[in-house]
């Protein structure tokens, strides 16, 4: 029975690492992405990324722009990807999502945010870290496909 692992993602390499990392790791396992649009971010200026400007790669024109992308790197693995856009506290929404799907496994990159916007809010893979009752792997920014591959 495949194994549900939950992969949040942004616009940051090391999303992208995770994603990479997730793939490499479970390759009989479905993979779902999820990208929170936070509240408090939106609130400071951070508001939604650039959606789509089409949606014929498969997905949603009101998906970000960065979703096309993801669902490329799924596609080089003859993998499907599941995609998902929500609102809220990025830690509270990424672990309800979690809960909501049955995810076995949270997979996701350290340090997407920086700057003002980490000082703000914080780290989100620590907050989904503290709290989540589903496992979670943390996968550093310096990991890359071919390291994650050895």
């Amino acid at each position: 029975m495949a194994r549900r692992i939950l992969v949040p993602m942004d616009d940051s390499e090391p999303a992208r690492a995770a994603l990479e990392h997730a793939l490499a790791m479970f390759p009989d396992d479905e993979i779902r992405v999820i990208h929170v649009v936070d509240d408090l971010e939106a609130g400071y200026g951070g508001g939604r990324p650039p959606v789509a400007a089409d949606s014929d790669g498969g997905g949603d024109a009101d998906e970000p722009s960065f979703f096309a992308d993801i669902r490329e790197v799924a596609a080089e693995d003859g993998r499907p990807l599941e995609a998902t856009v929500i609102e809220g506290s990025s830690p509270t929404a990424i672990l309800e999502h979690g809960e909501e799907i049955g995810a076995d496994q949270i997979v996701m990159g350290s340090e997407g945010r920086s700057g003002v916007s980490r000082m703000l809010l914080g780290s989100v893979a620590e907050g989904v870290t503290r709290r989540s009752t589903i496992p979670v792997t943390i996968v550093p920014r310096s990991r890359s496909r071919s390291e994650t591959n050895r």
